[in-house]
Formats: structure tokens, sequence, C-alpha cells
């Protein structure tokens, strides 16, 4: 029994199966797992009705989170069965290939406020998302609240009560199942540049937060429950983390941008493995080398499943943003540029999501003219990050103030099953 995923759209809606939950829980007894991997139900004298283990698994695991959450109160049966972590990774194989999985999380603060704000909206479509939920994230008596990076539907989240405090506490978050658990403590402090990646090790079968900045490095296996600093950066490597929101992960490793110690001007595609925890670098072509020279706004990131970079360029009125994709990874002829935006309103701009027709979501600094001419005359005149696509803003309600997005996949994945917890 194989449907298209827009057939089991349009049957399984709430009253559909509402009905087939009381289906499977009415009658003498609970539904139970029998030997033969099918769930019998007796009905009074009624001939037994059989579903097919698979049938139910296929049914559930296209199920958006919140509906699962909420079936799981349909039996103990569906309790054990969702929450069974088999089911769990089954659901979010689905997911990862599901637009309507993908989420987008908002981290903002206005201006004249003092605390931030979480907000969660669809990815399903280019079109500008209204459709927006506001989130009741963790530790909320804390003020400050930033998102630094996400894997497999869970979010590394740094709290605080001041803005720049160097000792921040660390969560790692299912906002979709709102289920979060406080990570240990980092050795060292965190300062402007710092910058986290998490990814899963498919060797060791344990998630890792990779965190590193101008100082140090630091990287926390989830099952051993502790950070451990790491050695042997590469030699006359500098970390160039300025644009760039997160420590892109793909292929078992982590990317950032490099620099020469010796000459500034030169960049280099730095990666170290998750399994390994070793460095190394990924070559780029010629045509993205010449183009990074001198440029100071140049990053890395993660679209469709691929290794991507940027950079910005700009003088006078003239302002252009280049992105490139590496098609085949660690192939240095297959980078491809993916897209050019010439705008001068556009400034520091940091993609976050590629859509289905290739539209690409991008954190900015957007001035228009008008706004540029009043600010050449008013150098202390605020002004704030948006998203936008190319054709503009994709999140109209958003005002001007520090703002973050993550884009993520939904999953019930529980963090606290990820962790080891104290006795």
């Amino acid at each position: 029994m194989d449907l298209k995923h827009e057939e089991w759209r349009g049957c399984l809606n709430p009253l559909t199966l509402t009905l087939f939950g009381s289906m499977l829980t009415t009658g003498k007894s609970i539904l139970e797992l029998s030997n033969s991997h099918t769930y019998p139900m007796d009905v009074d004298q009624a001939p037994a009705v059989h579903f097919e283990e698979g049938i139910i698994m296929n049914i559930l695991s296209r199920l958006p989170v919140r509906t699962l959450h909420q079936f799981k109160c349909v039996s103990k049966f569906w309790n054990a069965l969702i929450s069974d972590p088999y089911f769990k990774m089954k659901h979010f194989k689905h997911a990862k290939n599901d637009r309507n999985s993908q989420k987008f999380l908002i981290t903002q603060m206005l201006r004249h406020e003092n605390k931030f704000s979480s907000y969660c909206c669809p990815l399903s479509s280019v079109q500008m998302a209204e459709d927006t939920e506001k989130l009741a994230r963790p530790l909320s008596s804390k003020p400050f609240f930033r998102a630094m990076c996400a894997c497999d539907g869970l979010v590394v989240v740094i709290v605080s009560d001041i803005m720049d405090d160097p000792r921040p506490i660390h969560l790692l978050w299912n906002p979709s199942i709102r289920e979060s658990i406080v990570l240990p403590a980092p050795e060292s402090e965190k300062v402007y540049s710092t910058r986290y990646g998490f990814g899963y090790d498919s060797i060791s079968g344990d998630y890792k937060i990779l965190r590193t900045c101008s100082v140090s490095t630091e990287i926390l296996a989830l099952k051993d429950g502790f950070w451990r600093k790491i050695d042997k950066h590469p030699h006359g490597i500098r970390d160039s983390l300025f644009s760039t929101s997160s420590l892109a992960f793909v292929h078992g490793a982590f990317h950032w941008i490099g620099r020469s110690d010796y000459y500034s001007s030169v960049c280099s595609l730095v990666s170290f493995s998750i399994s390994e925890e070793m460095y190394g670098e990924i070559p780029l072509s010629k045509e993205i080398l010449l183009y990074f020279v001198g440029q100071a706004y140049v990053g890395v990131s993660v679209l469709d499943g691929m290794l991507c970079v940027n950079s910005a360029i700009g003088s006078g009125g003239f302002r252009a943003f280049k992105l490139w994709v590496l098609k085949d990874y660690g192939v240095e002829e297959s980078w491809s540029a993916l897209l050019t935006i010439e705008d001068p309103s556009i400034h520091r701009l940091l993609p976050k999501y590629r859509f289905a027709d290739g539209e690409l979501l991008f954190y900015c600094i957007y001035i228009p003219s008008c706004v540029r001419r009043t600010l050449s005359r008013k150098k202390n005149l605020p002004c704030g990050g948006v998203f936008r696509t190319a054709s503009g803003p994709f999140v109209s309600w958003l005002q001007a103030g520090f703002l973050y997005g993550e884009a993520f996949t939904e999953s019930l994945i529980s963090p606290k099953s990820l962790f080891p917890q104290e006795s």
C-alpha cells in the first residue's frame, strides 16, 4: 500500500484519523502487537479486523508532529508506538523530504524592549510567511535568547540575562515537541566571533556540537556529556566568521572560512571531520579565490544539502552578492555560480534556505536609497536586519531590531533521550 504524499494529505483529515483511532481502541481489549505483526481487534462477536504494522506506520509517519502528539492520547499502544525511537527516525526520514515539515525559527528583540520573543513559520512556500506561531520558549525568565544552529529538528540555543554574557546558558531544544535540556557549560568564554555547528556522527551514533572562535575550539559529544578542547588548528590560518551565522555541516564535516595569517586577503575553506575530529581544507575554484580577494563579507552555508560559499562586494552605489554551490563534494571543478543579486539596498547578506523553485531566503541589513540619504546626514539613525527573498520581504510584520533565524525540519527526537541524565 503506497499512496503518494498528496493522496495521504487528502484522506488523513482530522475526522478520518479520529475514527481510525477509535477503531483501534474500541472493544474488549487494548490493541497490542502480535507475533504475526498484525493488530487484532475484537468488538463483541464481530470478525477480527487486522491492521498491518507497515500500514499503521506509513499512515502515522506522514503526519505533522503536533497531530502525532495529540494521537499519543488515543491509546497506550499508540503512545508507545509514536514514542518508539525507530518510529521517530522513520517519521524524520519522511519529514526531511516533505516541504510542509520545513520550518523557520525566528528570535527577535525590538529596540524598545529588553527581551527576545520566538516565532515559528512554515517554509512550504516562497510566499510571504504570515502563518506564524509564537512559541513558549524554555527559560523564559532569561530575556536574551538566541538560536545558534540546528540539526534533525534540534536547536542549540544560548540564553542569558545580558546580551553579551561571556558565560551564557546552553540549551538543546526541540521546538516542535517543546522539550529542552540544559547542556554543560563550555570551558572558554563566548566572544563576539563565537560560532556553533551541530551535526550527527554516523560512526559513533552520536550528536556533536562544535564551538569555535578566535581563541579556542571545543566539541561536545552528547553521549559523553562534557566539552573537550580541540588542538592542532591549521597553522597560519585564522578563522573568519563574521559573515557566517553557523558552521556549515555537510558530508560529515563542519565548514567555515579561514584567512591567511600572512596575507589577510587570501581565503580558504576550512573543514573539520565530526568523526575523526581532524582539520582539512576544501579546494575553492580560481574564480572564487579571485572574487574573495580583499572581501570582508565572505561566508559558508548549506542549501539543499550542498556546501555553498558567498561573498559581497560594493563601492559607491553598487553592491552585489554572489553565491556558489559545490555540486560534487571535494571536487574543485564542481563549484558553480548559483545566484547573483545586485541591489545597493542589501548589506551583509546571510543565506538561510532555498525554496523548491530555487528562490533564496536570506537575512540582510536592508537600507533603501531614501534611508541611505538620511543615514549620510544622521550617522546614528538605527536600522535593523530583515528576512527577504530577491522578490521582497519574507515576514512583513517583523520590525527593526535584533533578529536571528534558523531553518529546521520538524522531528519527534527528544533532547532528553540523547543526553546522559543524572541519577
